[in-house]
């Protein structure tokens, strides 16, 4: 495998830390960039500004006309949404501005309350966004269905683009959809040409615009598709329809403030809660959106020999929550529109190359001097041209991935609930008809479950289809009342959910038909055994699987007392499990992992009940010596089980653990040198012949804190002196010279994910710099990989090959995925890099046991997906 290139890391140093009014928490990011060069302006950043302010413009005008506002509140939107949003905000590269997902409700708040009021429910809205944010809810804004948002933002695109519609064709909106929809057909009977000759040239254009054939499409496709439909459009008028409605921007001293609102307490209230739900739904949807599409783009390998992209940092989104707020609060002061992260602005932002804040801050100071000196120039712009272009965002709005997506999942009624009901309702109520279908389908699907009985051999099988809740208890204990009495039965049980009632009733059940002489088995759907519930008793251990029950030997204090004072594995053995992995810690036994007797637990129970299963492949293994085919080298952390994420057993790996998985460089002298790992290395390649290496790092590794903690200037302890190993691993992730090292799909969630996922690059790089290992690889007979496994998450990534060794696109940490359950080979794609060889050995399915099922024993090298 060819060398893994590292972070690049344009941090401070480990003694400059940020302050905690910076936003930055230390331990969920990684460290910000220096001082003096968080707002830099660079080329990047200055061409996308222009790119997105060319868009902004026309967009911001065309939804002032779809709000019917005046014309000048979508410029100060833009303007105030760009500049404080951008400054202020969590997402670096969303742009903010006037409100598409606002435009319905934005529209009847003015026909209701008039454009002052409208403003000072726009003040509201924001003061309660700042609140939220602060409250830290932004998180929370997202946990609901995605059905229901994308069927609200579907069906406020449909009614903009019915409302642009009609003044496309030359007439003016209705108050609500269903008017705008029965006044259509009146509408076409009196058409006059101007209007939907330009309505129409735009749409035309910014649809074919992008997809334009040759050199030709080439050169223009860098000019937004927005600008050049409506410039084109406005020359074009300009020439065959001279009469035709134009943008009317009045005088700044004209321009109105906001006033104290009259009316309804309530009513008031609720166009206030309206405002700030679709407008912080928008922007944080659209900061997750933004989110992907930088990652996407800094995953994506350069073209034409360029640098990569750099990665940004994922969104702060309870600081884009409250940044949206100031901002909204500010534009209802000064007379503008409802601001929210706008996803058209956005992508265009990020495709455009941008890699920082500066970017959007830039294109609010464009819109700002243009709303200043260009008020001629925009005053020449068709209103059937920025509708058009409106429209064009309203139909974008009903996406069609998303309706395969909401069908896919079966959520298609909450999508068709929502969109109806924002239509006919308004978004607050179609909201309510939304969530109310879902709570529906919910408790639907959680009631239904269908339990059939069939007999075979004089053995039956009891399937249960679905959650087992409270709700399906009668049929349950109906239909297994109905089995004999001691009966041998299967239960199937193909669901994720039971509640304490339905577990009840199957145990006492369970218990009964044991008593009489049944045997039960339960399995999930595949046919597979399935453990024991959490409070039922293990009689024995099933060694190695499930994990889940590695401590199924800890017993009750009394039965601990027994085996101490006996040593008796049979006195063991008679002792009543009482504890599991799952049980509640109030029933553990006080002294469980730090009594004395812990281990003398741990060996009685490998004697009772592994032992027996593996004394004839140890026998084996030690008349004809080991032979293993990898060298595993990986920290010393208790949590890093090799033999169970590498599904490895005896004589699969020989293993070296050290804290930091560090590899000394052979050429380290002096009284603080320590051999002990290249003997290991020695020993591996040239005596035992291994095939290949792996260095093995993980999340949450102490000796990378420890480093990143900073070392004394002279090493005093044994922990320090031997961590001086790690030191270059630091210095090759602040390097300039090198670019992060990823994880495939994500960026590293700090720094200390960072250093652990540079540091296996680096030893690598060390553990090529050993004699014994440099000539088996230039022999073509050793291969090197690097691994990094993620503790919380139980999921291992491995390094795959990049294009060159050390010169080439950064090496990637790919996820693993799992592999058929049967088989030997993970879901690995060869397009992402070489995996390691994989290899399977299955015991035979008669290894004898006590339980009296059948064990397989797996062994292989990192990375595979074999079931142990």
């Amino acid at each position: 495998m060819s060398a893994c290139v590292p972070t690049r890391n344009d941090h401070p140093s480990r003694g400059s830390r940020p302050p905690r009014a910076s936003g930055i928490k230390r331990t969920h990011s990684p460290p910000p960039p220096p001082r003096g060069r968080r707002f830099r302006v660079s080329g990047a950043n200055l061409s996308a500004s222009i790119t997105v302010f060319l868009i902004a413009v026309p967009m911001s005008l065309g939804l002032a006309v779809a709000m019917d506002a005046p014309l000048e509140a979508g410029l100060v939107s833009a303007a105030i949404g760009g500049i404080v949003a951008g400054l202020l905000g969590g997402a670096p590269l969303q742009v903010s501005g006037p409100s598409a997902g606002l435009t319905v409700v934005t529209a009847e708040l003015i026909q209701i309350y008039g454009w002052r009021t409208t403003c000072a429910i726009t003040i509201g809205a924001g003061l309660l966004q700042i609140l939220l944010g602060s409250l830290r809810a932004a998180r929370s804004a997202l946990a609901v269905s995605p059905a229901i948002v994308h069927g609200t933002l579907a069906g406020i695109g449909v009614a903009i683009a019915l409302a642009q519609l009609h003044i496309v064709l030359g007439s003016t909106p209705q108050s609500s959809v269903l008017d705008n929809a029965l006044a259509l057909p009146a509408q076409l009977t009196h058409l006059s040409p101007a209007a939907p000759f330009i309505g129409g040239l735009t749409i035309a254009l910014l649809v074919l615009w992008p997809r334009l054939p040759g050199r030709v499409g080439l050169m223009v496709s860098r000019i937004p598709a927005a600008l050049a439909a409506v410039a084109i459009a406005t020359a074009v008028a300009a020439v065959a329809t001279p009469g035709i409605a134009r943008v009317d921007l009045p005088s700044w001293s004209s321009h109105a403030l906001p006033e104290l609102p009259q009316g309804s307490t309530a009513a008031l209230a609720t166009a206030v809660l309206t405002v700030m739900l679709v407008a912080s739904l928008e922007s944080l949807l659209s900061a997750v959106a933004v989110d992907k599409l930088a990652a996407d783009r800094a995953a994506a390998p350069p073209k034409d020999g360029t640098t990569p992209a750099t990665p940004v940092k994922r969104s702060d989104l309870d600081r884009e929550l409250r940044a949206q707020g100031i901002a909204n609060a500010l534009a209802g002061m000064f007379g503008g529109l409802p601001v929210s992260g706008g996803a058209v602005r956005s992508s265009a932002n990020v495709r455009a190359g941008a890699t920082g804040r500066s970017a959007t801050v830039l294109h609010g100071f464009w819109v700002l001097l243009a709303a200043v000196l260009l008020v001629a120039a925009l005053e020449w712009i068709p209103l059937a041209a920025l509708a058009a272009l409106v429209m064009v965002v309203g139909i974008q709005m009903v996406s069609f991935a998303h309706i395969r997506n909401v069908h896919k999942h079966r959520e298609f009624p909450v999508y068709g609930a929502t969109i109806t009901g924002v239509i006919l309702a308004g978004v607050l109520k179609g909201v309510a008809i939304g969530i109310a279908v879902a709570v529906v389908i919910a408790l639907h699907r959680l009631a239904r479950t269908r339990i059939t009985v069939s007999e075979q051999e004089g053995r039956y099988l009891v399937t249960v289809r679905g959650q087992l809740t409270f709700l399906a208890v009668p049929r349950l204990s109906r239909t297994l009342g109905r089995l004999p009495q001691g009966a041998d039965a299967i239960v199937e049980l193909d669901g994720f959910f039971m509640d304490h009632a339905a577990y009840e009733t199957i145990q006492e059940w369970r218990t009964s038909q044991i008593a009489l002489g049944g045997r039960i088995v339960f399995t999930g759907r595949s046919g597979g055994r399935i453990g024991e519930p959490a409070s039922a008793a293990h009689s024995c251990c099933r060694p190695w699987t499930p994990w889940r029950n590695h401590h199924c030997h800890d017993r009750s204090e009394h039965a601990i007392e027994s085996a101490a004072s006996t040593a008796s594995s049979s006195t063991a053995s008679s002792s009543t499990a009482t504890a599991s992995t799952s049980a509640p810690a109030s029933t553990a036994p006080t002294t469980d992992r730090r009594g004395a007797h812990w281990l003398l637990r741990g060996l009685s129970s490998f004697q009772r009940t592994t032992a027996p299963l593996v004394r004839e492949e140890l026998a084996r293994l030690a008349a004809e010596g080991q032979r293993p085919s990898q060298l595993f080298i990986t920290c010393a952390d208790s949590r890093l089980v090799t033999s169970m994420i590498t599904s490895s057993g005896p004589g699969d790996l020989f293993t070296v653990r050290n804290v930091g998985n560090l590899v000394p460089l052979p050429d380290t002298e002096g009284e603080s040198s320590d051999d002990s790992v290249a003997a290991a290395i020695e020993y591996a390649v040239d005596v035992l012949k291994v095939e290949s290496i792996t260095i093995c790092g993980h999340s949450g590794c102490g000796a990378m804190q420890a480093l990143l903690g900073g070392a004394p200037d002279t090493p005093r302890t044994p922990l320090w002196r031997w961590l001086r190993h790690g030191l270059p691993s630091l210095d090759r992730m602040k390097s300039r010279h090198h670019t992060w090292a990823r994880i495939s799909g994500r960026l590293p969630a700090d720094a200390v994910e960072q250093l652990c996922l540079t540091n296996v690059v680096q030893q690598l790089d060390h553990l090529r710099a050993h004699d014994s290992v440099a000539r088996r690889l230039a022999a073509g007979t050793l291969q090197l990989h690097g691994m990094y496994f993620h503790v919380g998450e139980a999921q291992a990534y491995l390094l795959t090959e990049g294009e060159s060794s050390g010169t080439g696109p950064d090496e990637v940490f790919a996820r693993v995925a799992p592999g058929p359950e049967h088989g030997t080979e993970p879901n690995w794609d060869p397009s992402r890099g070489s995996g390691p060889e994989l290899t399977a050995e299955l015991a035979p399915e008669s290894t004898p046991q006590p339980c009296g099922a059948p064990v397989r024993t797996a062994h292989a090298v990192p990375g595979t997906a074999v079931d142990a």
